[in-house]
């Protein structure tokens, strides 16, 4: 799947651990996105512990402590 320009979006479903787009996607409950390319929708679980690795950090600074 890419994103040929369409302006299709792409979700990442935990349920079905697949990379899904606008016309098969399940419910909003269930996916992490949209994203613009099914590259990108592939890595959201790699976003997502990231980002709360960095928040994560940001916590035990401003808490004082130390992750």
């Amino acid at each position: 799947m890419t994103n040929s320009g369409s302006g299709a979006q792409y979700y990442w479903c935990v349920r079905h651990h697949r990379v899904e787009d606008d016309s098969d996607s399940c419910p909003a409950k269930y996916t992490l996105g949209p994203y613009g390319s099914a590259q990108e929708a592939e890595r959201a679980l790699e976003q997502v512990r990231e980002r709360n690795d960095k928040w994560d950090e940001e916590d035990a600074r401003w808490s004082g402590g130390e992750k």
